[in-house]
């Protein structure tokens, strides 16, 4: 019997590894990014993210970021979950936490895979190649959606037809010349869900986001205060936000069953109380979150983010906690107690 090509080879290894979806795309496809990037950062929509913008020009395309690339390996790691991302709305003194950090860092998880397959590609076809997961400026939704993967919905993250909204992307780019795959067809239809669901209404348009309104963004980028418009839309959100991607329908299709376990809940992170948060310290902070994606926002931002929760908890037992935080070194925690304080009000407060 003939030997399977090596795209075939590929993608068999790849799921040998547990990648959930492998795709192959030349280098220079997704040719739309470059506009969309350039629109999105002259218009501020991201942020204080100032190193989109000082590496834009290594986003527009992957030869601008490595001029030998030919090809590019797209690769999906599920984390669907097992419980509805929604259903600690409004938990009162529980803190709500994006179901892709409440287990291990995909950082490591990811790119521990992708040098794996990397490795046997390399002894397999001799080429060159790099591995990307998130940390490189690597425009991963528009190369997965050009790859096959799935499509960019209109809550501008990846949807795929087997696995939802829940997938976490990786790259390889290699000097090889392969056969790419068919570019993804857009499925959203006339469905504005996602939009719809947003508490802060981030989307100006169909798959278009204004970071500086996305709790995601709020919670885990923006280090001063949170605005205030914001603060009440917040609800109990501790660190980012499933809400647009939980109310997709293509979820229907994702297996919780097919996710890594290596991000399978940890128990501390599924619903923690607001009041032992708001009691970390900086070394209990690195304990309680180490090995996760948390472990880099640092105390201070997430106690800011539990004083806020706290303020729209309606949980006064919880003001003796939040006056310990007045005198707090960091002028940014200290201004989110006072906010929360006053929201919960009472002669206490």
């Amino acid at each position: 019997m003939a030997q399977d090509k090596l795209e075939t080879r590929i993608k068999a290894k790849a799921t040998e590894l547990g990648f959930a979806a492998i795709g192959i795309t030349h280098a220079d496809a997704a040719p739309k990014t470059v506009e969309r990037l350039h629109q999105w950062l002259d218009e501020g929509r991201h942020g204080s993210m100032i190193w989109m913008a000082d590496r834009a020009h290594q986003r527009q395309s992957p030869a601008s970021l490595w001029p030998e690339v030919k090809s590019i390996l797209s690769l999906g790691v599920s984390y669907a979950p097992a419980e509805d991302p929604m259903r600690l709305a409004d938990q009162g003194r529980i803190g709500r936490i994006s179901v892709y950090a409440q287990g291990a860092d995909y950082h490591d998880v990811v790119k521990r895979q992708l040098k794996a397959l990397g490795r046997w590609l390399a002894q397999e076809a001799g080429c060159d190649l790099k591995v990307f997961v998130d940390t490189a400026p690597v425009m991963e939704k528009p190369l997965a959606e050009a790859a096959g993967l799935g499509w960019q919905g209109k809550h501008t993250n990846l949807v795929s037809r087997e696995h939802g909204s829940w997938l976490f992307l990786g790259a390889i780019y290699t000097t090889l010349e392969l056969e790419p795959d068919a570019v993804a067809r857009d499925s959203c239809g006339r469905c504005d869900a996602c939009q719809r669901a947003c508490p802060t209404d981030a989307f100006p348009a169909p798959y278009q986001l204004d970071a500086r309104r996305c709790i995601s963004y709020l919670t885990i980028e923006h280090a001063g205060p949170i605005p205030e418009e914001f603060r009440v839309a917040m609800g109990n959100r501790i660190y980012g936000c499933d809400d647009c991607l939980a109310v997709c329908p293509w979820n229907k299709f994702a297996a919780a069953a097919q996710a890594n376990m290596a991000f399978h809940p940890r128990a501390e992170l599924t619903a923690p109380e607001l009041g032992d948060l708001l009691s970390l310290d900086d070394a209990g902070f690195r304990q309680v979150f180490s090995g996760s994606p948390i472990k880099r926002i640092g105390r201070n931002r997430m106690v800011r983010n539990a004083a806020i929760a706290a303020g729209n908890s309606g949980a006064v037992e919880l003001v003796p906690v939040l006056r310990g935080l007045l005198g707090d070194d960091d002028p940014v925690v200290v201004e989110a107690v006072e906010w929360a304080l006053g929201q919960l009000g009472g002669s206490d407060a």
